[in-house]
């Protein structure tokens, strides 16, 4: 118990939140797309990365929803940048999938100041990890940054078999650490994932905003932060 919120125990987000998955993301299809030589197909880098992109983050918004399988969204989003160049090559497709996720969770960039507020909070709270990714991808991510040692728990969706915002993802890390939601903080990047998912679960929030918009809800997070830097005067 600490002096500033009775928090006991502290959640995580980890893409964009701990692990800088924009700056990650982008160096991984970089080296795929050179190895692959896909300047084969695109003018450049560039071109292919904004139809990856903005198709990507449809899916990802899809894939939460339970709209798609894992496995069509890990297709697709290669699928759909070759077939716009008029490219309908599925093996293609998959096998630079399968590439970018071999080499993405090798990258270790993590945000400003995630290290140190790891090393802060660990000293203070059992912390438990609750992300959407792929349970093939995230515990390597963990592994090659080497910050898997902080967590007393990793919660990943496929595992808890809900997806945030679903309530049940963080019910399933209350049960985990035997905490009741009064007890506990969720701190995330995405505010329908992270921030309404806990909120709906009875969990306090911080927002990590990276930008000057916020969403257009009714709904407020508990705190708002612009850096993770911040969280130490919360927390």
């Amino acid at each position: 118990m600490n002096n500033k919120h009775p928090y006991r125990y502290v959640f995580l987000d980890l893409d964009d939140t701990i692990w800088d998955f924009h700056a990650n993301a982008r160096l991984s299809l970089q080296k795929m797309y050179e190895q692959q030589t896909l300047n084969r197909y695109f003018e450049n880098f560039d071109e292919f990365f904004r139809i990856y992109a903005m198709r990507n983050m449809e899916l990802w918004e899809m894939y939460g929803k339970g709209e798609i399988t894992k496995d069509f969204l890990m297709i697709e989003r290669f699928r759909y940048p070759l077939a716009k160049m008029g490219l309908d090559d599925l093996q293609l497709a998959e096998a630079i999938g399968k590439q970018y996720l071999e080499i993405l969770p090798e990258q270790t960039t993590l945000l400003p100041f995630a290290r140190e507020l790891l090393d802060y909070l660990h000293s203070k709270y059992p912390l438990t990890l609750i992300s959407n990714g792929f349970v093939e991808v995230q515990y390597k991510k963990l592994k090659s940054c080497q910050i898997e040692h902080y967590f007393s728990h990793v919660v990943l969706s496929e595992q808890a078999g809900a997806l945030k915002p679903d309530p049940e993802i963080f019910n399933y890390a209350l049960h985990l650490n035997q905490a009741s939601p009064e007890e506990a903080i969720m701190i995330g990047d995405s505010f329908s994932a992270d921030i309404v998912g806990a909120k709906n679960a009875g969990i306090d929030q911080i927002y990590l905003q990276k930008n000057n918009m916020l969403p257009y809800t009714e709904q407020q997070a508990t705190f708002i932060v612009k850096s993770l830097e911040e969280i130490f005067s919360i927390l």
